[in-house]
């Protein structure tokens, strides 16, 4: 694509950074996600840190690992996988410095060079007491 640097591609879902706007790889994101008009679209509800039996850990760490297993399990139901996320917003509870670095290594655990565009949104709190995270999650697949 003309004008834009840094593009990776997988079978059609593509992360690019045009020139112009600063580099975002150091902060796990990308700047836009495109695909193929024809792939399919998954919609799962925001996932947070609860694990099977409703329990949330106390530690932001282990809540963020656990929202985005949570995540893996529900994008495996529609047939996808995390290298399917096009692009998702992430609800942190009381943001600091402390958390965006736990944050920067858990997307560099999971998603390697090739990270989806995002949002961080910075909340006071979140649907379940305790909850610290939420990953609400756009993928997309190849049509079937």
């Amino acid at each position: 694509m003309a004008g834009n640097v840094r593009a990776g591609e997988i079978d059609g879902l593509r992360f690019i950074n045009p020139k112009g706007l600063y580099d975002p790889r150091p902060n796990a994101y990308s700047h836009l996600a495109l695909f193929p008009a024809d792939w399919r679209m998954i919609l799962p509800a925001g996932q947070g840190g609860e694990t099977e039996d409703g329990v949330l850990a106390a530690d932001f760490g282990a809540q963020l690992r656990q929202a985005l297993a949570n995540t893996a399990t529900v994008l495996a139901a529609a047939g996808a996988t995390m290298s399917d996320v096009a692009k998702f917003n992430l609800l942190v509870v009381d943001h600091n410095e402390e958390k965006f670095a736990v944050v920067r290594q858990e997307f560099d655990r999971v998603w390697g060079d090739r990270k989806p565009a995002w949002t961080l949104i910075p909340v006071p709190a979140l649907a379940l007491d305790g909850m610290l995270i939420e990953i609400d999650v756009i993928a997309v697949v190849p049509p079937a």
